[in-house]
């Protein structure tokens, strides 16, 4: 159908797409004149691809023209940069209009090139192609998400620990090569520090003087913040699950155990569900282990259990009682001796003897 149009790009409009493919252009909006794809606007690159999103698309969108949006993520393949291609229709353009758009999609994105896309997007309201509305469309999409520049930076020292760990089991030195030590400059950059009032916390929770504290991920500061250290009963603990936020929990669990007292640190990571943004799950979840190794390695408490969790509604005595001693109860129905068929079988006979049944010996 592209062709039936024959509408191309001006020699201007490719001369500016092969300068906005080296990375300083963030957004490029294309559109029909004169029977030509022409360029119509455009902006630089000005913060991350999330950050940037909203304030360049949204002012680029005409409610009675249909356009193209050209935008540039962060991620990149083997060419360059990845792009999203966006086709604003929106409901209150002409028929003829919409058409004519519709049917030289396919020529614009051969004229920029097809493998720089990463992902289409189509809208005929503005919350189809804004931010949270390309989210929604990753979430309901095979596409995975863009990665922001943080969420890079944790792909690249995954990658880099993964071809330690391969040269150090190829060289013989796996111990050596990704000792703790080893680890700390590739990481360092990555980790997010805890701030005074929690290490405080955490000094406390190992005297036992406090039994439960809250974290927060300070996504701006990069930095892990207190939220409170109330004190907290084991039946008090669903209430301390936010419903629209992740946190981490640390919870000194009280409780019996084979006729003994016994005190055991659980730590919790409560995620509700989707409602929270791509970066902050990508975030907490990648900065989970970290300060996990650290709270263990530096204050030495030792966590009985780690469970994730999306509501605080499971959180029930029983619950973290199997949590912490999941072998119980299998261990007693694996040395259960099961009964055997009753009336259907006579007494064993293990040999047979010369002569039975009617044989002669």
């Amino acid at each position: 159908m592209s062709h039936q149009t024959g509408i191309h790009a001006t020699p201007d409009l490719r001369e500016f797409l092969v300068k906005a493919r080296r990375g300083a252009v963030r957004v490029v909006k294309i559109v029909i004149r004169s029977e030509q794809l022409v360029l119509g606007a455009y902006r630089e690159v000005s913060q991350s691809w999330d950050q940037d999103y909203d304030a360049c698309v949204l002012p680029m969108l005409d409610g009675l023209e249909p356009c193209y949006i050209l935008y540039r993520l962060d991620s990149q393949n083997q060419l360059g940069y990845e792009w999203l291609f966006i086709s604003w229709s929106p409901d209150q353009s002409p028929v003829r209009l919409k058409m004519v758009y519709a049917a030289t999609r396919a020529t614009l994105k051969k004229e920029f090139g097809g493998s720089h896309l990463k992902d289409e997007l189509f809208g005929t309201v503005q919350e189809d192609v804004s931010f949270q509305g390309y989210l929604r469309h990753l979430s309901s999409s095979s596409s995975p998400a863009p990665l922001t520049t943080a969420e890079q930076q944790l792909r690249q020292v995954k990658i880099t620990e993964d071809e330690r760990r391969r040269v150090a089991t190829v060289s013989g030195q796996a111990k050596t090569e990704i000792s703790v030590e080893s680890k700390n400059p590739t990481l360092q950059g990555l980790a997010f520090p805890l701030q005074e009032e929690a290490k405080h916390a955490l000094q406390q929770l190992k005297l036992k003087r406090i039994n439960y504290i809250q974290l927060r991920l300070d996504t701006e500061r990069e930095t892990i913040e207190l939220v409170h250290t109330s004190p907290t009963e084991t039946k008090e603990l669903p209430s301390r699950i936010p419903t629209d936020v992740p946190r981490y929990h640390f919870f000194l669990y009280k409780h019996a155990h084979q006729g003994q007292a016994l005190e055991a640190v659980v730590f919790i990571y409560s995620m509700p569900g989707y409602s929270c943004s791509i970066k902050e799950r990508m975030l907490y979840s990648s900065c989970k282990n970290r300060l996990l190794d650290e709270v263990e390695r530096e204050y030495h408490i030792e966590i009985a259990k780690k469970m994730e969790i999306d509501s605080g509604e499971c959180l029930t005595e029983d619950f973290l009682y199997e949590e912490v001693y999941p072998k119980q109860h299998a261990l007693k129905q694996a040395f259960t001796k099961p009964k055997g068929p009753t009336g259907k079988r006579g007494n064993k006979r293990l040999i047979r003897g010369a002569g039975e049944n009617g044989d002669e010996s």
